[in-house]
């Protein structure tokens, strides 16, 4: 063999040909009821993400009347319609303490739309009918005949600028509880009036955009994917995920009219 066909000692074999730093696993919530607009996605950018960073993913789904899992890592969770949510409300409900509990000790979620106004502590429905929220965020919500839909970007001093798609008639309003995740440069947000999108407590990350959210915005799966890693770990250890779709799918969606 020649000196030019010789491997060089310095090539770095792929990623996930390296020893898992460990597996991280993730629960999407309700997938069956709560991923009307495709936010299922989310959970596949954090299973390739996680394995991009060296740690070995498993996906798991939590529906009605299923068993919640053990030593969950990242939990994350969907929009749906206002039949989905009451289809799921007496099981959330069941399940309040055990999510609360997980949110006060710092696990990282991920809550979108349906799910994000049911952590809040309710949801009058625009005919009515109040449904019960679980009280993780100091927010409450008020369906209306006014359809916030388009495209939204906003400024996150913790995420940068984030950008994602709303389509949602709930108005939500944030109590003392909760900090906006971010300042609405084109859209709506939360509501109509306050210029806020999103809600942060402890590790919990809250939002009404799709698109999926993930894949446009990765500094906020990584900050998923380090917490879950620094609380199970101790530390992080990132690696070199690849970002070139979501640069040029930041960019085609910054480009988009409202």
């Amino acid at each position: 063999m020649t000196s030019e066909t010789q491997p060089h000692s310095d090539v770095q074999p792929h990623p996930e040909t390296q020893p898992s730093k460990g597996t991280i696993r993730v629960l999407q919530l309700y997938p069956r009821e709560m991923n009307i607009y495709g936010d299922w996605g989310n959970a596949l950018v954090l299973k390739q993400r996680i394995k991009w960073h060296g740690y070995t993913p498993e996906l798991l789904e939590y529906n009605v009347g299923d068993e919640f899992p053990d030593d969950v890592d990242i939990i994350v969770g969907g929009g749906g319609q206002d039949s989905g949510q009451l289809v799921i409300q007496d099981d959330l409900q069941a399940r309040a303490s055990q999510l609360k509990q997980l949110a006060d000790e710092g696990a990282p979620m991920l809550v979108i739309c349906g799910l994000y106004q049911l952590f809040g502590k309710f949801f009058k429905t625009s005919t009515g009918p109040v449904i019960p929220g679980i009280g993780i965020l100091d927010v409450e919500t008020h369906g209306t005949d006014e359809r916030l839909i388009g495209n939204v970007t906003m400024k996150s001093a913790e995420f940068g600028d984030i950008l994602g798609y709303e389509n949602h008639s709930g108005q939500t309003t944030l109590g003392p509880g909760v900090e906006p995740l971010g300042t609405v440069t084109k859209g709506a947000g939360n509501n109509s009036k306050d210029g806020h999108e999103g809600a942060r407590y402890n590790n919990v990350v809250a939002s009404y955009l799709h698109g999926s959210l993930l894949p446009k915005n990765p500094a906020i799966a990584d900050f998923l994917i380090r917490t879950a890693a620094e609380r199970k770990f101790g530390t992080f250890v990132p690696g070199t995920p690849d970002d070139g779709y979501a640069r040029l799918a930041r960019e085609h969606a910054a480009r988009r009219p409202r």
